[in-house]
């Protein structure tokens, strides 16, 4: 989906169509009504706190401002922007309604999250693009929103080309069309190489996908290791087995945020209490959300200088309170130096079962607590 959480709210707000607009921050930022019917936006300049920017539209990214982004740094980049809040209950209604119309014309769907999908036309009689271009059809009839999508001989390049022609695009690759369309971009177009890996690639004056392509197996394995080297050495070269994967229970939930700057925990105390608890609240929200209750509690903390570190809890009861896993959480957290500086913070809920099949007589761990 195109700017999916902007263009949700360009629905609500047309007149900010076209403009600037940056969604983030909290209730406070709602529009407000004036005497004559008209509607009050706030603008970035006006915002104060150290929030991040959940997305932002096409014209905002222009300006600098994109998703993850400190809120005061985008104010410095676009002070005229719109500001408005986030609304992940609209956002999941209008994902519900978009994953509904592509599964009523291709139905072996991938569900990858709030805005994304993975589709298999391997069986599909239709032709690619005429396919594409219904699919599109039927996601704007659902929902007023535009996606892009692109067609590609497995997921890996999937993915990349459906980035191409943003927004509002269809992009056909095949295998020939690798050296021309794929090989010219960045590493980190691959999804799978992430910040650091892109970093330490840059180092060794691998940059582009078609320079990593050239690099000799041996060569990636020195300095990658066996399992990400022999990844990095196929994905270069467009290759990817993975299916789609139309029904699967989940194995874990979780959130995690990287942080603007890094934080420490003596110095930032609060804000990272207030992220914490947060990260807590969403794990339990997704898990009620989906119909979930999980035993193992863990945490993911990611030191200033990449280190990662992971620790879990076992609960006797499963649960999907946010009580439960703050209090789980925290016991994780005392089991971690905290003596140098932060880049992220996790919060997962593992060994999950439906709820329905739990005990509903079995009391949540609060209230083992409060007995």
């Amino acid at each position: 989906m195109d700017a999916f959480y902007a263009s949700v709210e360009l629905l609500r707000y047309p007149e900010l169509r076209g403009q600037p607009v940056v969604i983030g921050g909290r209730s406070l930022h709602q529009p407000a009504t004036a005497a004559d019917g008209s509607r009050l936006f706030a603008r970035l300049r006006d915002y104060a706190g150290r929030g991040v920017v959940t997305t932002s539209t096409y014209e905002a990214r222009a300006l600098g401002v994109f998703s993850a982004m400190g809120m005061m740094k985008a104010a410095k980049l676009a002070p005229d922007a719109w500001l408005l809040p986030a609304d992940f209950d609209a956002y999941r209604h209008y994902s519900r309604l978009f994953k509904q119309a592509v599964r009523s014309i291709a139905p072996q769907v991938e569900d990858r999250g709030i805005d994304e999908i993975y589709i298999d036309l391997s069986d599909h009689p239709e032709e690619s693009r005429p396919l594409a271009l219904h699919i599109k059809q039927a996601v704007r009839e659902a929902t007023g929103l535009s996606c892009s999508i692109g067609i590609a001989p497995n997921k890996l390049l999937a993915k990349i080309c459906s980035d191409l022609d943003k927004p509002d695009g269809v992009t056909l690759l095949t295998m020939e069309d690798l050296q021309t369309r794929i090989w010219p971009l960045p590493v980190r177009k691959i999804n799978g190489i992430g910040p650091k890996a892109g970093e330490k690639l840059g180092a060794l004056d691998v940059r582009t996908i078609g320079e990593l392509a050239q690099q000799t197996l041996e060569f990636l394995l020195q300095h990658f290791g066996r399992s990400y080297g022999e990844w990095l050495f196929n994905a270069a070269r467009g290759l990817d087995e993975r299916p789609v994967v139309t029904q699967s229970e989940p194995k874990s939930i979780s959130r995690e945020t990287t942080f603007e700057r890094d934080l420490h925990a003596k110095s930032d105390r609060s804000r990272l209490s207030e992220i914490f608890t947060a990260l807590c609240e969403r794990v339990a929200g997704d898990l009620q959300r989906k119909g979930y209750v999980g035993k193992t509690i863990g945490i993911k903390l990611r030191y200033d200088d990449f280190r990662t570190l992971t620790r879990d809890l076992t609960l006797p009861v499963a649960t999907d309170n946010p009580l439960d896993i703050r209090r789980a959480a925290g016991e994780c957290l005392k089991r971690v130096p905290l003596d140098q500086r932060l880049r992220l913070l996790g919060v997962k809920v593992s060994a999950l079962q439906r709820k329905s099949d739990a005990s509903e007589s079995v009391p949540s761990q609060a209230e083992l607590l409060l007995d």
